[in-house]
C-alpha cells in the first residue's frame, strides 16, 4: 500500500509583514515551516504505516528549491519518499493550476492507495487544492476528516461537521482531507534527522510530469490577486478610571463628543 502525502512549505504567519507600497508580502528574513494541518495528515499517514510495515510514505510539494528544506524534515518525520515539483513555470499558480501541478505529479509517482492534505495552507486558507486534485485524478474524496481508520480496501472515516460528526465510508483509492483535531504531528528523532539527508529528493520540472507551461503557473490561473493589504491600525483605547458612576458619566460624554449618541 502507498499514501501520497500533499504537503506545503508556508511562512510563518506570526512573522509575515506587507511591504506597504507595492502591497506584496515580504518574505526576507520570514522563516518557513511546514503547513500545520499537512503535519497532521503527515501524521495520519505514519500511523497508518505504523502499524503496517508494507506500506509506504511520500511526500509531494510544488514550490522553490527552499522547499527541499520543508520535504527533509518530513523524510525525517518517517516519510519513505519526497518529491518536489519545481520549475518557473509552475510560478504564479492559483488553486485550480496548483492542483493541476500536483496532480500531474501524483499520477508520475506511480499507483496511489490513498492521498492524504491538510484541510487548507494558513497563508491561503481557500481549502480548495485538496478536493481540486481529488477531481483531476478522479478520485472521491472526504473533507475536514478528524479520525481514519482503513479496512481492507475502504476508508472509513469521521468527518467533522459544525454540530456534530458524519461517519463516512470511502472506496480507496480516495483523498481525504485532515484537521488539527485528528492527532498530534511526532517530533523528529535525531535518527530520523540524519536518516533524511541519505534519502534522495526527487525533482520535477513541467516536461517531466508531461505539463504544457499554458496549462500550469499563472498561465492556467483564472484567479489573480490584483493587491494584498494590511488594514490600518486602530487608535489607542483608553482606560477610564473612578467610580463606576463616575466611569459611566464619563463614557457617556465621550460618545456624544463623538456623535456616537
Amino acid at each position: 500500500m502507498k499514501i501520497a502525502v500533499c504537503v506545503k512549505q508556508v511562512p510563518d504567519t506570526t512573522e509575515v509583514r506587507i511591504d506597504p507600497v507595492k502591497g506584496t508580502l515580504i518574505r526576507d528574513g520570514v522563516p518557513s515551516i511546514l503547513n500545520p494541518e499537512d503535519a497532521n495528515a503527515l501524521e495520519a499517514a505514519l500511523q497508518l504505516k505504523d502499524k503496517d510495515d508494507k506500506i509506504k510514505v511520500a511526500v509531494i510539494t510544488m514550490g522553490p528549491p527552499q522547499a527541499e528544506d520543508m520535504l527533509r524534515e518530513c523524510l525525517a518525520m518517517g516519510a519513505d519518499e519526497a518529491y518536489l515539483l519545481s520549475d518557473r513555470a509552475f510560478g504564479g499558480a492559483d488553486t485550480c493550476a496548483t492542483s493541476t501541478t500536483i496532480a500531474a505529479g501524483i499520477k508520475k509517482i506511480g499507483k496511489v492507495d490513498l492521498v492524504l492534505a491538510g484541510r487548507q495552507a494558513i497563508d491561503g486558507d481557500t481549502a480548495q487544492v485538496g478536493p481540486q486534485v481529488a477531481f483531476r485524478l478522479g478520485l472521491p474524496v472526504v473533507t475536514y476528516v478528524e479520525d481514519i481508520e482503513i479496512k481492507g480496501k475502504k476508508a472509513i472515516v469521521k468527518r467533522q461537521l459544525e454540530d456534530g460528526y458524519e461517519m463516512i465510508e470511502a472506496q480507496m483509492p480516495c483523498l481525504l482531507t485532515a484537521i488539527k483535531e485528528l492527532n498530534e504531528p511526532r517530533y523528529m528523532t535525531i535518527a530520523g534527522i540524519i536518516n533524511a539527508y541519505e534519502k534522495p529528493i526527487t525533482v520535477w520540472n513541467h516536461e517531466d510530469v508531461k505539463l504544457d507551461p499554458a496549462d500550469c503557473g499563472l498561465n492556467a490561473s483564472p484567479t489573480q490577486v490584483f493587491r494584498s493589504f494590511t488594514p490600518p491600525p486602530k487608535g489607542k483605547g483608553e482606560m477610564l478610571s473612578g467610580t463606576p458612576a463616575k466611569m459611566a458619566a464619563t463614557l457617556v460624554e465621550k460618545l456624544k463628543e463623538k456623535h456616537a449618541i
